[in-house]
């Protein structure tokens, strides 16, 4: 058994629980906010057999999207010190995913 920690873009987060769900995996979602740009996100916990996890990935890559930003339109602090770079436009989005083992696994 493996543990997925999947962080995404809140935009993105409904579509990959959807998905996952409509392909019988069990997800838990947990608020966050990024400290990237302040920008909000999602959590997801999947429990998961060894078997399934290209599965899951396959799932989180293909509704994850990567955005692009405008510096010059946004006014975060993180903007500012990377506009600083004379940087105009940033990407960022996708998934960050965490995959780890599970020594113990019991529904109650």
């Amino acid at each position: 058994m493996k543990l997925i920690i999947a962080i995404v873009n809140d935009e993105d987060g409904a579509k990959v629980m959807d998905d996952l769900n409509s392909n019988g995996f069990g997800v838990t979602k947990l608020f966050s906010s990024g400290g990237f740009l302040k920008s909000g996100s999602t959590t997801l916990l999947m429990g998961v057999e060894e078997q399934k996890i290209d599965d899951v990935l396959t799932i989180i890559k293909r509704q994850c999207k990567s955005r692009k930003i405008d510096l010059k339109k946004t006014k975060s602090a993180a903007s500012q010190v990377i506009g600083s770079a004379k940087t105009e436009e940033i990407v960022f989005g996708g998934a960050t995913v965490f995959i780890s083992d599970v020594e113990r696994f019991e529904k109650v």
